[in-house]
Order: C-alpha cells, then sequence, then structure tokens
C-alpha cells in the first residue's frame, strides 16, 4: 500500500484482528440444521473473514504478489456475494451480502489502481478514476458512520445471532479500514 508505513502496519493489526475474530466465529457457528437457523451469518462470517485476512495480507505483500491473484481472490469473493444476494433472505440479508459485494469490487479497483500502467508520478491512482475512487470513499465513510450509530446506540440483548456488538464492531472496523486504504490510493 502507499502511504505512510504506520498506517498500514495499524490496517494489518485491524483487518487481521477483524478477520481473526469473523473466523473464530465462524468457527464456532452451528450449522444450519443444528438447533437455529442462522439466518446467514456462516456465510456473513466467511465473507467478512476472507475480506479480512485478504485485506491484512494483501496490504503487507500487495506489491510483491501479481495482481491477477487478487482479483481472482477478491473478484470471486464478490460474485459470490452476488449469487447469495440474488439467493433468499430479507432485504436486511441482501443489503448485506450486497455490501460484500461492493467491498470485494472495492479491493479488486485498488488491486488494479496500485499496479496500473498508466499512473501519475508519485501516485498509485491511475489516470481517469478519481471518480470512482470519490464514491467509493462516500460510500465507506457513511457506512462507517452508519455501522458506528448502530453500534454506539443498540441496547438490550441481541435480535439475531448475526446481530450484537462484535459482529457490528467488525463491520466498522472494516468500514474504516476501507476508507482508510482508499484515502492512501
Amino acid at each position: 500500500m502507499h502511504g505512510p508505513a504506520v498506517l498500514s502496519v495499524l490496517l494489518v493489526l485491524l483487518t487481521g484482528a477483524t478477520g481473526t475474530l469473523c473466523l473464530l466465529r465462524l468457527r464456532g457457528a452451528r450449522p444450519a440444521g443444528a438447533g437455529a437457523p442462522r439466518h446467514g451469518s456462516r456465510g456473513s462470517d466467511a465473507a467478512e473473514a476472507a475480506m479480512g485476512l485478504g485485506t491484512a495480507v494483501m496490504i503487507t505483500l500487495g506489491d510483491r504478489l501479481p495482481t491477477p491473484l487478487w482479483v481472482v481472490l477478491f473478484g470471486l469473493l464478490g460474485a459470490g456475494s452476488l449469487v447469495a444476494a440474488a439467493g433468499p433472505g430479507g432485504g436486511r440479508l441482501r443489503a448485506h451480502r450486497l455490501h460484500h459485494a461492493v467491498g470485494s469490487a472495492a479491493m479488486v479497483y485498488m488491486a488494479l489502481a496500485m499496479h496500473g500502467p498508466d499512473r501519475h508520478p508519485g501516485m498509485a491512482m491511475p489516470t481517469g478514476l478519481p471518480v470512482l475512487t470519490g464514491l467509493l470513499l462516500l460510500y465507506f465513510g457513511c457506512y462507517a458512520l452508519w455501522s458506528g450509530s448502530r453500534l454506539l446506540t443498540a441496547a438490550g440483548p441481541p435480535a439475531g445471532p448475526a446481530r450484537g456488538p462484535v459482529p457490528q464492531a467488525c463491520r466498522l472496523a472494516m468500514g474504516v479500514g476501507m476508507f482508510a486504504m482508499l484515502l492512501a490510493l
């Protein structure tokens, strides 16, 4: 990643810890047939774990690994999220799956931007795409504010297995991480 080294280290810690926490939640989740249904939280935990850990590795080794690897990894994650969004589920679940698709598309965009052939001198951004970066910054900035406000206003016990302070804190951390990475482009 281009930008201050301290920012890179903090983002690796943030996204790596978030991805690990999602993996632990995934490991502790019951399969769909064992008791109460999880309403897609296993899929969300898996997508968030892959996104968090993949982001940490991309920040650490992004320049040393080929761009097509990142495009395929995050492209498959985004395609899986789109397929899941088209499947059964309510509006919130569908919106959450679409958010995963947007996050995956943003990661593909950042991977391509880091190694773009027509970069401005001293910048990782290819020419002609600042509008897309601005739109993604707006999206993830608003998402971080929204998820942070939901975390602060949560009252009482969680309404379901995919809700509560831990998943909401993970979403906030990943939203802030995506915003910071886009800002550092």
